[in-house]
């Protein structure tokens, strides 16, 4: 029998909640068990892909090194679909805090997601996080915000 519709997007919904709170709090292992271990990650830094969600923990783990603090974390326009075992998901993202060198870092993130439901427990399987390029000057385009 397959999950009604309205309860997996509920599900995923809790499963975004579980990320943005473990980001905010720096919670390496809580973030963590919320991926797949065949995790397969486009993110905004180097390299190209992340396979396996250990490739992808390191990269966490230098990410939440990076913040002297907390990280202020938000999740704004969510939109989720989900069928059967897959979801898919897709939000506007503002990350913002103190770096360790005592520098404010700010900015907007598009980030789409898939997830599967594996032994009745929803995991992201795919992340793509990105930044738009200003394709005049090749730079990342940080100082937007949404509409």
């Amino acid at each position: 029998m397959t999950e009604p519709v309205a309860s997996a997007e509920a599900a995923i919904r809790r499963r975004v909640d579980d990320a943005v709170k473990a980001v905010r709090v720096k919670d390496i292992d809580r973030i963590m068990s919320l991926y797949a271990p065949d995790l397969v990650a486009f993110d905004v830094v180097p390299p190209l892909q992340y396979v396996g969600a250990n490739a992808y923990r390191q990269r966490w783990q230098e990410t939440f090194a990076a913040f002297s603090g907390p990280i202020d974390y938000e999740v704004r326009d969510l939109q989720i679909t989900a069928e059967g075992d897959l979801g898919f998901l897709h939000s506007l993202n503002h990350v913002k805090g103190t770096s360790v060198q005592g520098q404010k870092t700010e900015a907007w993130l598009r980030w789409t997601a898939g997830l599967r439901r594996i032994a009745g427990v929803w995991l992201f399987v795919h992340l793509h996080v990105s930044v738009p390029v200003d394709l005049a000057s090749g730079r990342a385009a940080l100082d937007l915000q949404p509409v």
